[in-house]
């Protein structure tokens, strides 16, 4: 596929299997790459998971086929952690999301750290690692709203309800139109439009984000997050790290563990300061 080449650097360290492990010269140890610089494949343009930005901080790290560019967003700071607990230095490399599995294989970088969750398909193609976030999709309406107290899909009937254009958030609509007579709106092409639309009046409920609706209520106060028992079936959304296949199992081990090590709470403030930083 003749845009790979374009995407990132020369690949380093591939085996003829396309893994990126390679053995420590020293003592046998496998290691990603080089053993030295981890290269995490991302689009940088896919905030709070991931974006670019034109100075360095705590939060980023170079994106090394971009002069002069840094990273910063969720995916990064787990990249981050992952990179400490393999005792390298991780680097951003900056590609369209479609390329980044071909990518990994290719040996043109070491690990997805991209707002990718494990699907049949792209497991038969990279090992993916545990997930590092999970979101899902609450629905949100205001505290004087007649829905407030809403638990399940039925308590919703007459309800406008709005979510995000092509994505799930407007697709799982459709499973509360299967039990209730709700009024369907036409998505919002953005998140802001779709909260807008709630706070103007013109929708009554909308779905969003359940890891970003806390930063959602501290913005907007007379907004409530709906207590629902009936819950949407296929809307959960892991992040999960992948690797090439055939990379030595002790190495998905050390991720695994470093994965693991992020306690809940954690997670949330790392997903809460993301959203303060993200671009508007």
């Amino acid at each position: 596929m003749m845009f790979l080449a374009g995407c990132g650097p020369a690949a380093q360290g591939t085996s003829e299997s396309g893994s990126s492990t390679s053995d420590n010269a020293d003592d046998g140890e496998a290691v990603l790459g080089d053993g030295k610089t981890l290269r995490v494949g991302m689009e940088a343009a896919y905030a709070p998971y991931n974006w670019q930005v034109s100075e360095a901080s705590d939060y980023t790290i170079p994106i090394e086929n971009v002069d002069g560019a840094y990273a910063d967003g969720y995916d990064v700071q787990a990249a981050k952690i992952i990179a400490d607990a393999l005792g390298m230095e991780a680097v951003a490399v900056k590609c369209d999301f479609s390329a980044l599995i071909d990518m990994l294989n290719n040996g043109q970088i070491d690990i997805i750290c991209a707002g990718m969750s494990v699907t049949p398909e792209r497991e038969d193609s990279a090992i993916f690692c545990n997930s590092y976030i999970d979101d899902d999709i609450a629905m949100v309406t205001k505290k004087d709203s007649p829905y407030a107290s809403a638990t399940t899909f039925a308590d919703l009937a007459g309800a406008s309800i709005m979510g995000q254009a092509a994505t799930m958030y407007d697709d799982v609509i459709d499973q509360i139109a299967e039990v209730a007579d709700v009024n369907h709106m036409t998505p919002g092409e953005t998140v802001p439009a779709v909260v807008e639309s709630l706070s103007s009046g013109t929708s009554d409920v909308i779905t969003y984000s359940m890891l970003s609706v806390p930063k959602l209520l501290e913005t907007y106060p007379d907004f409530v997050e709906l207590q629902m028992t009936d819950k949407f079936e296929g809307s959960e959304m892991p992040d999960n790290a992948a690797v090439a296949l055939g990379t030595d199992q002790s190495i998905v081990d050390t991720i695994n563990e470093a994965i693991d090590s992020i306690s809940d709470d954690d997670r949330q403030q790392m997903w809460n300061e993301c959203m303060d930083r993200q671009p508007a």
